[in-house]
């Protein structure tokens, strides 16, 4: 009788944890690393708002057709990024990806629905051989 108890909670205390992880994942996927070929689908399909996270100096020397910048490292970069809505896809990018992670997790927190991370920043977009406008 002992052990049919002790089995019982253990089942029990598996299948608790267990929903408890999955709501936990669910909350997770709203940041999705992308390639330079995902990147380049959502850009033709129109569907995401594509925003440039390096400095205007960065971002005039060349930038993926149709983002706007708005500089991470900006004073008034959280008042910025509120200006993008956040019910509509956003991709952000930067240099290589440490910038638009941090961005990423920023609007995580800031409550964007569907967030895509550039993976290897602007820096993978040209050795891919995408071009750039300035």
């Amino acid at each position: 009788m002992k052990i049919k108890t002790i089995l019982t909670a253990v089942v029990f205390s598996i299948l608790l944890f267990n929903c408890k992880d999955n709501n936990t994942k669910d909350s997770t996927t709203a940041v999705e690393l992308i390639t330079v070929e995902e990147m380049d689908s959502l850009l033709e399909m129109e569907k995401v708002q594509l925003v440039d996270v390096r400095t205007p100096k960065e971002y005039a020397e060349g930038h993926i057709e149709g983002a706007i910048n708005i500089d991470f490292s900006d004073e008034n970069f959280e008042m910025l990024i509120s200006e993008v809505d956040k019910s509509k896809p956003v991709a952000v990018y930067c240099g290589r990806g440490g910038r638009s992670g941090k961005c990423s997790a920023y609007m995580k927190k800031a409550g964007f629905t569907k967030i895509y991370d550039l993976d290897g920043g602007i820096t993978e977009w040209k050795y891919k051989g995408k071009e750039l406008v300035k």
